[in-house]
């Protein structure tokens, strides 16, 4: 058996030189961040859930708060969420307060000022739901359109009615006005205009590839049945009818994992690691990721890396795990590749030794 030892010794060596080429350090103390976005090579736009804008210098590391006008009911699951920064203009996505403790997923845009954002809605998920569940809510821009995922605020069926949108992912132009090529115009009369595909859950990850230039999210399941996956224009990913794997909290079954006539995500957790923010790498740090996906997680508290280039046939690996708690957000520098995280209680930098 002395070849089996040498293999396993072998695993071993190759494992932890890995990891060893990895440095992972905090950079900023934050509370319960959720959202980032770089605006120069040099600044971070960061959301933290109870309300609060920061803007950290990285050479400095030096961090500010901004003030905004948002009216934010921070609830259980809800707050103010995802941020993203695209050519002198700043999209937020948020838990926007509508009385009696009835709140809804909410995005809004203002022109960038490092002392003040003056936000205004262009884009308000209705209804209302009186729940601190499951608001989504990621925000990723391609070309004129922004993307945005709705979740359905933990009230299951919801997500196959689309004249209501909770559990849908949207898709609108960046002034927030509605594109003319949606479902509703084309193929699905019932359809609220601004829905782009139904039957998601808590999709907390949404990316633009920078290779094949589609879309691509990652869902929360229920107990299993995490997902990543393409979205896809007209379709539906079959919450609560499929149960992508997982089982009710309870342990009653949902539905079947997937079935024809319901898109099928690209890869499945069962048990569920809490999938979180995603992207599709692509830098010069970690070069050989390349065209790969990153996938963080909240309850498995990992960055997973997924290549997907063959989707019948995806290979996974765990690049690190229980190092830096809960992975709430990703970012890729957009000059040296080097990767940042938002921790449950910091902004983390991830680079080679």
């Amino acid at each position: 058996m002395a070849w089996k030892r040498l293999i396993l010794f072998l695993f071993i060596f190759a494992a932890s030189s890995e990891a060893t080429e990895l440095k992972i350090n905090k950079i900023a103390d934050l509370d319960a961040p959720w959202g980032s976005t770089f605006i120069s090579d040099k600044e971070l736009l960061i959301t933290e859930k109870s309300g609060k804008i920061k803007l950290i210098e990285l050479n400095a590391r030096n961090v500010s708060e901004i003030t905004h006008n948002l009216k934010i009911l921070e609830d259980g699951q809800g707050g103010l969420l995802d941020i993203l920064y695209k050519d002198d203009i700043v999209f937020v996505s948020y838990s926007e307060d509508h009385g009696k403790f009835k709140s809804t997923t909410s995005i809004a845009r203002a022109n960038l000022d490092r002392g003040e954002l003056k936000f205004d809605n262009i884009f308000v998920a209705q209804p209302p739901i009186k729940s601190g569940y499951h608001f989504g809510s990621r925000l990723a821009v391609k070309d004129e359109f922004l993307f945005a995922s709705v979740g359905e605020r933990g009230q299951g069926m919801i997500a196959q009615d689309p004249t209501q949108h909770p559990g849908s992912i949207i898709r609108i132009k960046l002034d927030g006005n509605i594109p003319k090529d949606n479902p509703k115009f084309i193929d699905k009369k019932d359809w609220l205009p601004e829905i782009f595909q139904i039957g998601v859950r808590n999709p907390q990850g949404l990316t633009v590839s920078p290779f094949d230039k589609k879309v691509y999210a990652s869902n929360h399941g229920a107990k299993g049945g995490d997902w990543f996956g393409e979205i896809k224009k007209s379709e539906n990913y079959g919450w609560k009818i499929l149960g992508w794997g997982g089982t009710n909290y309870s342990g009653t079954k949902i539905g079947p994992k997937w079935m024809p006539g319901y898109t099928k995500a690209i890869k499945y957790w069962v048990p569920s690691i809490a999938t979180s923010a995603i992207t599709i790498y692509k830098g010069n740090e970690f070069k050989e990721w390349n065209g790969q996906a990153l996938v963080t997680s909240l309850k498995d508290m990992s960055l997973r890396k997924l290549d997907f280039s063959d989707t019948k046939n995806v290979q996974e690996e765990i690049i690190f795990q229980n190092q830096i708690g809960r992975i709430r957000d990703i970012q890729v520098h957009p000059v040296s590749g080097k990767i940042y995280f938002l921790g449950q209680d910091g902004l983390w930098l991830m680079e080679k030794n």
